[in-house]
């Protein structure tokens, strides 16, 4: 019954790739129409205008504009796009 378990390097050495989750896009920060704002697990922030929703809950923008965080009631948060508002387009 003698094992040798001085090395522990053949049952070392295993680890997951890192998940890159987290808020890509801040506050008042341009984005254009497809940019990731946030990934994330569960829905933690919901999406707002202009905001869509991936299979694995990441939001993403809609249109080219502006990134504006909102807190809606005690503990939802909510992101949404202000679009660009262009001369061209209020002619």
């Amino acid at each position: 019954m003698a094992h040798k378990k001085g090395q522990g390097s053949s049952r070392n050495g295993r680890d997951s790739n890192p998940q890159h989750r987290g808020v890509k896009a801040f506050g008042g920060e341009a984005v254009k129409a497809g940019n990731i704002l946030v990934r994330q697990v569960g829905m933690t922030f919901k999406p707002g205008d202009n905001v869509g929703v991936g299979k694995d809950y990441t939001l993403w923008s809609k249109v080219d504009g502006f990134v504006v965080f909102e807190r809606v009631g005690k503990s939802r948060k909510r992101v949404s796009v202000q679009p660009i508002v262009e001369a061209d387009a209020a002619e």
